[in-house]
């Protein structure tokens, strides 16, 4: 068995994770404090669009933190995988994807702007 210690939002866990022979995954013991993490996608549904015409794909902030790029435009054609927005969290440039193909309904943040966890960044249709 290794034990590791992870840090999460800046909440430290001790991770216990047992040794196997390959044939099945590893069984990873997490404390109960973990759960707390969980929440995130209870926020994507409360969240308001910020701005008027919001489209029915939501494209919410995974972390608190701060906008350091917006490279898409509201009526602009992405695909799945391509970089929306640039997100600075923890020291850390986070590159926000676009789930799926779609036209840009609105962009509900703009550069310099702190987000929180779950908040609606950008729609699509």
């Amino acid at each position: 068995m290794k034990t590791y210690t992870i840090t999460v939002n800046g909440v430290a866990y001790d991770v216990t994770v047992e040794e196997g022979t390959g044939a099945a995954a590893p069984a990873v013991a997490a404390p109960a404090a973990a759960a707390k993490a969980a929440p995130a996608p209870a926020a994507k549904a409360a969240a308001p669009a910020a701005s008027g015409a919001a489209g029915a794909v939501k494209v919410n902030a995974p972390m608190p933190g701060k906008i350091l790029a917006v490279k898409t435009q509201v009526g602009a054609a992405v695909k799945k995988g391509e970089v929306i927005l640039v997100l600075e969290a923890m020291k850390m440039e986070n590159e926000i994807v676009a789930p799926q193909d779609g036209t840009v309904a609105s962009v509900n943040v703009s550069v310099g702007a702190s987000v929180e966890s779950g908040e609606v960044m950008v729609t699509l249709n």
